[in-house]
């Protein structure tokens, strides 16, 4: 069998704002048929929390905080809820649609891609379960009502209880992106400070509660892990379970100065980023 090349990126690190734009211009890139598959594997400087596509940015984070802990923020393209992206392995899988290697819809495309991540994690010695289906997070204070991490959804991860990766798509016309988080290293202080709304909780005991639901590798790994590792981890998982080789790639020109584009038109203005889905 002849294993089909994809295009495999790795962006290092960036603002969440270039990241965002980056993820939309390899879709529309994809979808049009100007690029072949992609996996994407980027960082985020500063720290960034990001925003589902419908949500309301100030009644989710608290900027204040933000602010002063030096937090990006920015709103993605995809659904889902807020996500603090600081010492973890972020992913994009852009695909065209139909393809080879996911069913048509949603799910099959999810079960796929957390079946490689699932591997990538019992390869490191984390054993851990596929989600069946969204549930709510335990308690309801307003930092967990709005963290993507307290809320397992169909084909993310769980161990002990604790969701240990977030994702969400976005789909159009000739392609969809998956773009997805495991964190590596997580201080759930710093996620409360960064979400809480309400300030009804001292930040220790915010980060507490966050605790019994928000997971992170080096949490539970026999071994200490580097994002790195976790990165080399998913590439070889991600390349067996699809039947595909991973091409080491570099951004055209074109898709740069997209991207670009994109980043000033949307993700780089704060009121854009902000408004939720009905501004």
């Amino acid at each position: 069998m002849t294993l089909i090349p994809w295009r495999l990126l790795r962006s290092g690190p960036a603002t969440g704002s270039f990241n965002m734009a980056l993820d939309q211009a390899l879709l529309e890139a994809v979808a049009a048929g100007r690029s072949g598959s992609v996996l994407r594997l980027y960082h985020w400087f500063p720290a960034t929390v990001s925003l589902g596509y419908a949500q309301r940015g100030r009644r989710v984070v608290n900027l204040a905080s933000c602010r002063d802990l030096g937090l990006d923020v920015v709103r993605r393209f995809s659904g889902g809820r807020a996500v603090l992206h600081d010492q973890e392995m972020t992913y994009a899988v852009i695909a065209p649609e139909p393809s080879p290697w996911f069913p048509a819809g949603v799910a099959g495309s999810y079960r796929i891609i957390g079946e490689a991540l699932q591997a990538a994690l019992d390869g490191l010695g984390l054993e851990t379960t596929l989600a069946i289906g969204r549930h709510a997070g335990a308690g309801s204070a307003d930092a967990q009502a709005s963290a993507c991490f307290t809320a397992p959804a169909t084909a993310e991860l769980v161990h002990a209880g604790c969701k240990v990766t977030g994702s969400a798509q976005k789909r159009q016309k000739g392609g969809f992106l998956q773009h997805g988080s495991v964190p590596v290293d997580l201080d759930p202080v710093l996620l409360f400070r960064a979400l809480d709304t309400a300030g009804q909780l001292s930040p220790q005991a915010g980060g507490a509660l966050l605790a019994r639901r928000v997971g992170w590798l080096n949490r539970w790994l026999p071994v200490p892990r580097s994002v790195e590792e976790v990165e080399t981890a998913f590439i070889a998982a991600f390349s067996h379970r699809l039947g595909v080789v991973l091409e080491p790639s570099t951004l055209r020109p074109d898709e740069l100065a997209r991207a670009r584009s994109l980043e000033r038109l949307h993700y780089a203005n704060p009121a854009w980023n902000l408004a939720g889905i009905a501004g």
